[in-house]
């Protein structure tokens, strides 16, 4: 059995447009910094025994206070990168709607039978981040692991662990709040989910 606290980065330059970032390095916030010490300060209470971060500088920034504070150098694994948005990615939905409306409008009935153009299949994405974890787990078998990474990627991998289509990831989760922990317990080829969006208090 192995629990997973799984962290989306703090916030960034495109959050305040809304524009989708998917393997465009974005900056963090001021605002960003800020919540990656409040997920120190939260680390620091806490048994954790692995640190691991997509390869992006908002998820490595976001996850070097925890680390730092446990005493432990993160991990960085490009599985955890977040999903390739292709055409979509630096744009807003409005944008979008202007250059490729036909493809945009799939986008939005179906996600994953009719990803953006020219981005990466969402069922290729969560198969390599849940690869990850389950050699994670297969390390730290009764283990507790801080993992920061990005919302499109983590609710993809809730779906697929859960059991909920993926296609569905939009809906059943329609957002990930900034450095808001959601944790998940994997054992025997099972998943729970213990909680969702829960706020890195330093009392937890």
């Amino acid at each position: 059995m192995t629990d997973f606290v799984l962290v989306r980065h703090g916030e960034t330059v495109w959050h305040a447009e809304n524009r989708y970032a998917g393997r465009t390095d974005v900056p963090l916030t001021e605002h960003g910094h800020k919540q990656a010490a409040e997920l120190g300060a939260w680390a620091a209470g806490q048994r954790l025994d692995a640190v691991l971060s997509s390869p992006l500088s908002r998820a490595r920034l976001t996850a070097g206070p925890a680390a730092a504070a446990l005493g432990l150098t993160p991990r960085v694994d490009e599985r955890l990168y977040e999903v390739d948005f292709g055409r979509g990615e630096g744009l807003t939905r409005a944008e979008m709607r202007e250059r490729f409306p036909a493809e945009l409008a799939a986008f939005l009935a179906d996600p994953v039978a009719h990803h953006l153009p020219g981005g990466e299949d969402p069922a290729a994405a969560a198969g390599r981040a849940i690869g990850c974890l389950t050699d994670i787990a297969r390390e730290v078998p009764e283990g507790r692991v801080l993992v920061v990474a990005h919302s499109t990627l983590v609710r993809l991998v809730l779906c697929q662990l859960l059991g909920i289509p993926l296609a569905r990831y939009r809906q059943v989760f329609p957002r990930l709040e900034n450095g808001a922990l959601t944790e998940l317990r994997l054992w025997d080829g099972r998943a729970s989910l213990l909680r969702l969006n829960a706020p890195a208090l330093t009392t937890d």
